[in-house]
This record gives structure tokens, sequence and C-alpha cells, in this order.
């Protein structure tokens, strides 16, 4: 959320990022409502001095014996008023945080302009690519033959957009997110947390899922719960409401969840195999940082994610995303994709963003310097990295002419020593 002050302060720049994300809430509606609010504040300020003073004056009337009978009634005159503006405040401060929740976080000076992903600038590339003497099969394919995963049997229990993975096919997903848990925590410093699945209104409110995103969550109506769309949900709201010592920041989480996502009406041709799923597995990176350090953690959030890849031998690409394309609540996102080499597309499996204060403001997250006034904190998320995607394009570029898949060096602890998946 970004703070009233900036946007009184700045309204043709919050305009323009409105514009730049394709957002639809309206800066006038909100600077018009908010000058609303403050005359009423004023005003109340106003006449509760006049009741005050009055008070003070009735008190030294009747201690002298005046009378003081018209200053009484004057001073109900007056309660009332008082009473119709307070209620009016009460209503309006709810429509003005409503309001407030719907401006998105205005795209940092160095991310691209653009309206779509087709002005999104590729800020480096690592890997080479895999060639085949032979036809290489597409991973739904691989993944069939191989009996590791069952997408109909999947279909039979969920319906289309799931995937069941069986024997050595679980094996290798559980290897995925270990291995990923363990670089993250024994190389890179964060510490892992294992968060519930189902968040309340509050958590997706803090980290700007809601409200403009409700109807591509799952939602458990009854208890108001919300399946997470992602670690960074329920990781960010672990301090909601805080002020954290300066002293213990920056703070780093790493958590490996499933996330859900029903993602209505956003897609129609991305349905074959693990390329779009309604349930993934995935490994989030969560940063709490001081402001004046954010711009460097996030590029080291990017290296930790790249890191993975490069562990794994996968040819990758780094994205810098156009305003058009940045999420509500980024001021600046990276992604990765990694490059599938059957299917011959480039598939994200990870998002790097800096929010700067913007989910800080709206989860009320702040530190404090000794002896200093509370402060906003930075957040960053990356996810580090996200499946199913990466399982994928480790089929594909892993296959052998044989129809086998040769497991990558750094997975083979997680499974025992096995090298190969053979039909």
């Amino acid at each position: 959320m970004l703070d009233m002050d900036f946007i009184r302060r700045n309204p043709d720049a919050v305009r323009r990022g409105v514009l730049l994300k394709h957002e639809s809430a309206d800066v006038d509606a909100l600077l018009k409502l908010d000058e609303e609010r403050r005359s009423a504040v004023f005003e109340v300020e106003q006449m509760k001095s006049r009741r005050n003073d009055v008070s003070k004056t009735i008190s030294r009337m009747k201690q002298s014996g005046e009378d003081a009978a018209a200053l009484i009634a004057e001073m109900r005159e007056l309660g009332d008023r008082i009473k119709e503006f307070e209620g009016r405040l009460a209503g309006i401060e709810p429509q003005l945080r409503d309001m407030l929740l719907r401006i998105p976080n205005i795209p940092a000076a160095d991310v691209p302009e653009g309206s779509d992903s087709s002005s999104n600038v590729v800020v480096k590339s690592w890997g080479e690519r895999r060639t085949f003497p032979f036809k290489a099969k597409a991973h739904w394919d691989i993944a069939r033959d191989l009996g590791i995963i069952d997408f109909e049997a999947a279909a039979k229990l969920s319906g289309t957009g799931f995937a069941l993975y069986t024997g050595i096919g679980a094996r290798l997903e559980r290897a995925l997110y270990t291995f990923m848990l363990d670089l993250h925590t024994t190389k890179h410093g964060y510490k892992e947390v294992m968060p519930p699945l189902m968040v309340n209104r509050a958590a997706m409110t803090g980290t700007g899922q809601l409200p403009k995103l409700e109807e591509d969550m799952y939602r458990c109506t009854v208890d108001d719960l919300f399946l997470i769309p992602t670690a960074e949900v329920p990781v960010t709201n672990i301090h909601r409401d805080e002020v954290i010592d300066a002293g213990r920041l920056p703070i780093y989480y790493t958590a490996y969840t499933p996330c859900f996502r029903r993602e209505a009406g956003s897609y129609g041709k991305d349905t074959r195999g693990l390329l779009r799923v309604h349930q993934f597995d995935k490994v989030e990176l969560v940063k709490f940082v001081r402001p004046e350090t954010s711009w460097d953690e996030h590029e080291r959030l990017l290296r930790d994610a790249e890191e993975v890849l490069q562990s794994l031998r996968l040819e990758y690409r780094v994205l810098n995303l156009c305003a058009g394309d940045l999420s509500f609540a980024a001021a600046k996102c990276y992604d990765i994709e990694i490059w599938a080499p059957a299917i011959e597309r480039w598939l994200e499996v990870s998002s790097c963003s800096n929010f700067e204060d913007f989910q800080a403001r709206r989860a009320n997250i702040r530190f404090r310097e000794k002896g200093g006034k509370p402060r906003l904190v930075h957040t960053l998320n990356g996810s580090g990295v996200a499946l199913a995607r990466l399982l994928a394009v480790i089929l594909e570029t892993c296959q052998n002419e044989d129809g086998s898949v040769a497991i990558p060096d750094v997975l083979r602890p997680y499974l025992g020593g096995v090298g190969t998946i053979a039909p």
C-alpha cells in the first residue's frame, strides 16, 4: 500500500503507475475522498477545541453563580454536530482504506516501460542449449512412458490441471525441493520454516493478493480461509503487526509448500503436462531488510535462485520485467526462465521481487533502531525455485535416446545414488 501523503504529493506519478500496470484504480476519487476526510477531521478538532474552551467557561460561570443555560444548550447542539461528523468519518475511513488497497505499487526507476511481456528485457543468460541426435520427446510423453506421473488418474481425482506423481517420480519431486532447501539453508543463510497452507483474509491482504486477486484463489467459505497461492503469504505475515529489533535485520526465511491457484479464465492452451497446474510445489525465499539495503538484497536474492539452476546444469535467462508485466505489489521483478528443449519454449520458474515498503505498510511490519522511531521494513521474495516446470525441463533436457532420463548429479544423493530412470 502506498503512503497517502506520498499520493497527495505525487498524484501524477501514481496515476502513471496505475496506467502502466493496467489497473483501474481511480486516483482522483481517492484524493477527493481523502480531502473530504481531512476536512471532516479539521472540523471535528475545531468543534472539540471550542467545546473544551466553553466547558471551562461554563464551569467558571457556575462557580460564580451566573446563568450558563444558553452556553449549555449551545454545547448540546455542538455535541450533536460532533457526533454527526464522527459518524461521517466512520463511514469514510473504510472506503478510503479500500481505495488505497486497490492502488498498485509504483514501478522502480529502472523498470523498462512497456505494456506486456514483449517489452521485458533479457539481462543475462547462462548455460548451453541441449541438442539431440534423436527426436526428443515432450515431458508429458516421457513421464507417461516411464510411469512416473499419471495425469489421467489425477484428472479422475481432481479434474484437469493436477498431477499424480508415482514411484521414483514422487521421489524425484521430493529430492528437488529437499535439495533446494538444503542449498538455501546451509549456503545462503535462510532459516527454514514450515507454515500453514491456509491463511486468513488479513494475511492475503497484507501481501497484496486481496482484494484484487480473490477470484484466482481457492477459498474455504465457511471459515473464510484461503489455500495459499505461494508461501510468500504466510511467511511474510509472520511479522505482521510487529516492530522488529533492528539488530535482527536482515531476516531470511525459506519454506517448501504446495501452492494452489485457480487461475480462473487466465489460459486456454498451456494445459498439457506440467506447464500450468492448479497445485504445484515451490521453495520460497522471503527477506525482511532495511530500506537502504533492499536493492542490493534484491540482486543477492536473484543470485540465490540462479544457483539452483546452475547446480542442475539447466539453461536459463533472466528478464527485467517491464512495468506492464509487473505484479500488483512489486516495484521491480526479475523472472528466471528455463529452456524446455523438446517443446522449444522458455518456462518461468522464479520471480524475484522487491516490494520496498508496499507490503510492510499493508501488514504493519516495522523495525526500530535503539532509541529511534519505528520505520517500515522492505520485503522481498523469490521462488527458489518453483516446480512443476522445473521437473518438466529436467525430463526433457536429461532424456536419452533409449527413453531413459539421467538424474542431475546434485540430486543423486537424495535418490539413494540412483543415476538413471529407465523405462
